[in-house]
């Protein structure tokens, strides 16, 4: 894969309230590659559900974008896959 590459990971939570100092420590390390954030949870005026959904627009190298991946899957409550679209 190469620069060119347009890689999004999506970080699927549970319980994001129990696990957001660990989550939040990788996202402020990682803050220079992620060029967009973008946070989806179930709210109403009754309800705030405590599972959601990070999309991460990454940049830079793509060793770092999936070393930020391994780190995250290593957090309990945490699942993160990839999507990697390539512009030739």
């Amino acid at each position: 894969m190469t620069r060119k590459d347009h890689i999004i990971l999506g970080v699927h939570i549970t319980d994001r309230i129990k696990h957001v100092t660990e989550i939040q420590r990788l996202f402020t390390e990682y803050g220079c590659n992620i060029k967009t954030r973008l946070g989806l949870h179930e709210a109403s005026d009754t309800v705030c559900s405590p599972n959601g959904l990070v999309l991460l627009e990454m940049i830079g190298d793509n060793h770092t974008c999936f070393e930020l991946m391994y780190k995250l899957n290593q957090v309990e409550g945490v699942e993160c896959q990839k999507m990697v679209f390539d512009h030739d």
